[in-house]
């Protein structure tokens, strides 16, 4: 009998990308396509993958304050995000209230759906989509994780696949070695070496993934590498490449890296962890298709189909309840 499957949704990065580029207007005149294009996306996600069940990952308040903790200039310098260029009806001011009402809103239509929010203080979805995947509860599904964070990657695994909906690209441990010569187990290890310039996180000079790939072919191999193989490996090759030289030079830097990058044993603290479990086991399996149509209604949607993805919520409810 095949696995059921659990939809993990890493929620910050689906909404903005549908806040930037949906343009859809309210009937009362202000933009929407953030709430409009997650529902939709939902549906779409639904329709696509057919989970049993649907856990959304926010980032917290603050981000992560254990990862600024070991590099102040984690994040820093991101350009802010604005609305799709054809929509110009508000001023900054006015986009930024727009913004955070939007994301407000889409929780309280989610609230009312039989899926599972997750929201921790000074904690980013990653973590938390790191605890999800890994935990007791959750083993007995295929775990789907649906970013556009290559990040994610090193979670994969024979029942946790990345899908990415920007480039409609599903991503499990053949197609990830296919694609970037790279066992997920050792993709953060890369990762750490390339560095992650919407992270402002620095790298090796000239340390691209396809570089790293070509040049260390070990990290290939269905082995979980530790900082000290790939630094042992560049060491005692024969060849004289420039980049074996640059790697072992900055090894201080790929750990540090690491620490940051790594998603293995998530920056959660017991604490939360307790409450991930407590929500994962207790929450309530509910779905108010009136209250969402009531919202719809006054949030000024129009003429949206939405009746996939209630059928999906109803069948959720069944399963689960």
């Amino acid at each position: 009998m095949d696995k059921k499957k659990v939809l993990v949704i890493d929620a910050n990065n689906l909404y903005l990308r549908n806040y930037t580029v949906n343009p859809s207007i309210a009937t009362n005149g202000n933009p929407i396509g953030g709430v409009l294009g997650f529902i939709k996306s939902l549906q779409k996600l639904c329709k696509f993958i057919n989970p049993n069940r649907v856990v959304i990952c926010w980032d917290g308040k603050g981000g992560s304050t254990k990862r600024r903790l070991m590099n102040k200039n984690y994040k820093n310098g991101r350009k802010p995000l604005r609305l799709n260029r054809n929509v110009q009806l508000l001023d900054e001011n006015q986009e930024l209230k727009n913004k955070i009402w939007q994301m407000t809103r889409l929780a309280e239509y989610l609230n009312n759906m039989p899926v599972i929010q997750l929201l921790l203080d000074s904690v980013e979805a990653d973590d938390l989509i790191s605890v999800i995947v890994q935990h007791a509860t959750i083993q007995k599904y295929n775990k789907i994780i649906v970013s556009n964070d290559k990040d994610f990657i090193q979670l994969c695994n024979d029942d946790t696949i990345l899908y990415r909906p920007v480039k409609e690209e599903v991503l499990n441990t053949n197609r990830i070695i296919e694609q970037y010569g790279i066992h997920p187990s050792n993709f953060c290890l890369v990762r750490a070496i390339s560095g992650d310039k919407s992270d402002n996180i620095d790298g090796v000079q000239g340390a691209g993934i396809p570089t790293i790939a070509k040049r260390i072919p070990i990290l290939k191999e269905q082995k979980n590498l530790m900082i000290n193989d790939v630094i042992n490996y560049c060491r005692n090759s024969e060849s004289q490449i420039k980049i074996y030289q640059s790697i072992v030079d900055s090894e201080q830097q790929i750990i540090d890296n690491y620490k940051i990058m790594q998603l293995a044993i998530p920056n959660v603290s017991i604490q939360d962890v307790q409450k991930i479990n407590y929500t994962l086991e207790n929450s309530e399996c509910t779905f108010n298709k009136t209250e969402i149509i009531k919202m719809m209604l006054k949030d000024g949607f129009g003429e949206v189909n939405l009746e996939e993805l209630f059928a999906y919520m109803h069948r959720i409810v069944l399963e689960n309840c």
